[in-house]
């Protein structure tokens, strides 16, 4: 690790706008402090676009460490993945300014 960065997770989740509140809620129930949410476009394995009717999609980036991360993702897997169509993928990378990416107290 170099001098002024440190090791954190970034969760990328792909879901429709619909659900975009709902899970912004759980992200703050699981202990992320912050994070950014974009417009998406794409296609799934079926190439239908079907949440176009619906709104489109959000693209939800969050910064957390390791213990935040894992919440996350379990709560994706248990609330998320069996009923929705939610992408989503877990990167590690390095980030400045650590103290922002602490976990925040419960």
């Amino acid at each position: 690790m170099t001098s002024g960065r440190t090791k954190v997770k970034c969760i990328t989740i792909v879901a429709e706008v619909i659900l975009e509140q709902r899970i912004l809620d759980d992200l703050r129930a699981c202990g992320a402090r912050g994070w950014t949410v974009t417009n998406a476009r794409g296609a799934g394995p079926q190439h239908r676009q079907i949440s176009d009717f619906e709104g489109g999609n959000s693209r939800i980036e969050v910064l957390v460490d390791a213990g935040v991360s894992e919440r996350i993702w379990q709560l994706l897997e248990r609330e998320y993945f069996p009923d929705f169509a939610v992408s989503a993928w877990l990167t590690d990378v390095e980030v400045a300014r650590p103290d922002r990416y602490e976990t925040s107290p419960n």
